[in-house]
């Protein structure tokens, strides 16, 4: 087994003894295989429904590295991302990642991965997302634009 996965699952498996959320586990190492950081789903012990382990093990490889930037890390993680640390993962630069199990793995055990990706796809009612007043608030974006002139 991978030596890095195999931490990830180990992450998991100690948070499941812990009670402290769902099966997952992962880990953050840069290029040179150094070890950045470790997470694991911490859901019920936080009461965070965002404190997911990818989205843990980014969280702390941030502060770590003191940069929302991992693009020169890579992160292994004991399942197949949740469109939620998908986004987490592109959002932090992360290129490369391995995972273990796959979403319809945790789909068979009642994991809902699978209704978010439907919802993405527009083939499901989950929720009423509607636009409204976009004329005020493009407003703050575009100061936002006009003053950093920061382009994410």
């Amino acid at each position: 087994m991978n030596k890095y996965m195999k931490m990830a699952k180990e992450n998991a498996d100690r948070g499941i003894a812990n009670n402290e959320g769902g099966p997952f586990g992962a880990v953050i190492v840069d290029k040179e295989g150094n070890i950045i950081a470790n997470g694991n789903n911490k859901v019920l012990k936080d009461k965070d429904p965002t404190a997911h382990a990818e989205i843990v093990a980014i969280r702390e490889a941030c502060k770590v590295l003191n940069t929302s930037d991992l693009s020169e890390c890579i992160l292994y993680t004991s399942c197949e991302p949740c469109p939620m640390c998908l986004s987490a993962i592109i959002w932090a630069n992360i290129k490369k990642v391995y995972y273990g199990c796959t979403k319809n793995d945790v789909a068979n055990i009642g994991f809902r991965d699978n209704d978010i990706y439907e919802f993405i796809k527009g083939n499901n009612n989950m929720l009423n997302l509607k636009q409204i007043d976009r004329d005020e608030c493009i407003k703050t974006i575009q100061k936002y634009q006009k003053n950093s002139g920061i382009i994410y």
